[in-house]
C-alpha cells in the first residue's frame, strides 16, 4: 500500500525570493537566453520561462525588454571584469599585471562563454531611439577607472611610460577588445599564446625602455 499523500502543513514551504533575487533571476535568465538565441531571437516569454516567473511579473522589475537586456548586458560586463581581476596578484609589478590581466582575458570566451556571447548580442542587437548602439562606451567608465589607477602606480614606480592613463586605458582596453574579437573569429588559435602576443605589444608601447 501506498504511503498518503502529505497534507498541506506537511508540505515543505515555498521559499519566498525577494525581489532582489527576482531580478537576479530574470537577469541570469536574460543572459542565458540571449546567449543561446541571440538577441533578436530572444523572446522575453523564454526569459520569464527560464526565470521561473511569470511573464507578468517581468513589467513589475523591469519597464520594458530594452530595460531589461541593457541591465544584463550590465550586469554580464561587470562579472567578466570581476573574473579577470579575481586572481590578479595586484601587489606585483604593474607589467606583470597587465599580462596576467590580458591572459585572464583572452579565456573569457570559454570561462564566461554565456556572459560574452549575451554582451555581444546586445551590444549588437540592441538600440538607442536615435539608432545609436544602446550600450554605449560610457559603459567601460568604471574599467577605465580601475586600470588609470593601476597605471599610475606604474608611472608612480617608473616601470611604465608617463603617458596619460586614461590614454593608456583606451589603448589597453582596446588590445583586448580586439584580442577577443579575433579570437571570437577564429576559436582555434591558442588563447594563451594569442595572449603573450598582444600583451608583448602592449607592454612594448607603454612600458619604459632601459636607458
Amino acid at each position: 500500500m501506498s504511503a498518503p499523500s502529505p497534507t498541506p502543513a506537511q508540505r515543505p514551504a515555498r521559499q519566498r525570493l525577494s525581489a532582489e533575487q527576482r531580478r537576479e533571476a530574470l537577469v541570469d535568465a536574460t543572459i542565458e537566453v540571449v546567449a543561446h538565441q541571440g538577441y533578436q531571437r530572444a523572446s522575453l516569454t523564454e526569459i520569464a520561462r527560464t526565470a521561473g516567473v511569470s511573464k507578468g511579473l517581468l513589467w513589475h522589475y523591469y519597464a520594458d525588454g530594452e530595460e531589461l537586456m541593457t541591465h544584463a548586458a550590465r550586469t554580464a560586463l561587470v562579472r567578466v571584469r570581476e573574473a579577470v581581476a579575481a586572481e590578479l596578484d595586484l601587489t606585483a609589478a604593474v607589467p606583470v599585471v597587465v599580462r596576467a590581466a590580458i591572459r585572464r582575458a583572452a579565456l573569457l570566451l570559454r570561462t564566461h562563454a554565456q556572459e560574452m556571447a549575451a554582451i555581444h548580442a546586445i551590444a549588437t542587437g540592441l538600440r538607442a531611439p536615435d539608432g545609436s548602439p544602446a550600450i554605449s562606451p560610457q559603459e567601460y567608465e568604471q574599467t577605465y577607472a580601475l586600470q588609470e589607477e593601476l597605471f599610475r602606480r606604474g608611472q608612480r614606480e617608473g616601470s611604465l611610460r608617463t603617458t596619460d592613463p586614461r590614454l593608456t586605458a583606451v589603448f589597453y582596453q582596446g588590445a583586448i577588445d580586439a584580442m577577443i574579437a579575433h579570437l571570437r573569429a577564429h576559436p582555434e588559435v591558442d588563447p594563451t599564446a594569442c595572449a603573450d602576443a598582444v600583451a608583448d605589444l602592449v607592454l612594448d608601447g607603454i612600458t619604459t625602455r632601459p636607458s
